[in-house]
């Protein structure tokens, strides 16, 4: 099968310390960042759980849309309502 040669940008420390413990597995970086790619096409997914917190302006923004829902009367609208609400309102800026 032929192969392509790929580059990557990283940090020096992060790709110093990756060699280094890749060799500790008793492999070089090349062939974990393949064992890498080979999981995300076999599982369709990144093998690692990737996440992040919500940010205190995130978090900020979303209750002050929840006060304001509830004080509008909205809080308690289904999906379906919501999205008539949303068409409603897209339909009176068309005109």
């Amino acid at each position: 099968m032929p192969t392509s040669t790929f580059s990557v940008r990283m940090d020096e420390q992060l790709k110093t310390e990756l060699d280094d413990l890749c060799a500790q597995f008793g492999m070089n970086t090349s062939t974990a960042i393949n064992l890498f790619a080979r999981a995300v096409v076999r599982e369709r997914r990144i093998p690692f759980e990737i996440t992040a917190a919500p940010s205190d302006a995130g978090l900020r923004a979303f209750q002050s849309l929840r006060r304001q829902a509830k004080s509008n009367g909205l809080q308690g609208m289904s999906l379906a309502e919501i999205n008539a609400e949303i068409t409603k309102t897209r339909n009176r800026r068309g005109k």
